[in-house]
């Protein structure tokens, strides 16, 4: 029976969002799906982050959920964290629709994104290739635009 769950996007300016997250059995890909809205037009870094914690807005979150202990790269890197989900991006009119299948998120097990913290950023993730050491952390996707505990659902 396929896994499901869903995050809301909440920041503290006009971003807001919804993802719905599938995987059909355990080991499959994981499907993303939904919009996000508020943004300026291109490319935003969108990643997992280790904590499902929120309580000072975004940056509670802590790093991007790397449980390998590997450099940030892009998602279809064979060195990547777990969360980086490389960019999604947005339209003139600030809407990014997500459709996104992933190899490496999970739903279920030791590893799984339920109970984290989804982050759309304000800049382009350079994936892990900026030449400099933030690159290898963050991508150099800058400040959280917006963030959400990832929840199960029905």
């Amino acid at each position: 029976m396929a896994k499901k769950a869903v995050c809301v996007l909440k920041g503290t300016g006009e971003v807001t969002g919804t993802v719905f997250f599938e995987q059909e059995t355990d080991g499959s890909p994981v499907k993303l799906s939904g919009t996000i809205s508020g943004l300026t037009a291109g490319k935003h870094g969108f990643h997992v982050h280790v904590f499902g914690d929120n309580t000072n807005g975004c940056i509670s979150a802590g790093p991007h959920f790397n449980p390998h202990n590997k450099n940030h790269g892009g998602p279809t890197d064979g060195d990547r964290h777990v969360g980086d989900l490389g960019n999604v991006t947005a339209g003139e009119s600030g809407v990014a629709k997500i459709d996104i299948v992933d190899k490496m998120l999970t739903l279920s097990g030791q590893h799984s994104i339920i109970g984290r913290t989804m982050v759309i950023h304000e800049k382009e993730d350079d994936l892990g290739k900026g030449g400099n050491e933030e690159s290898l952390k963050t991508g150099n996707a800058g400040g959280r635009l917006a963030c959400g505990v990832i929840g199960i659902t029905g």
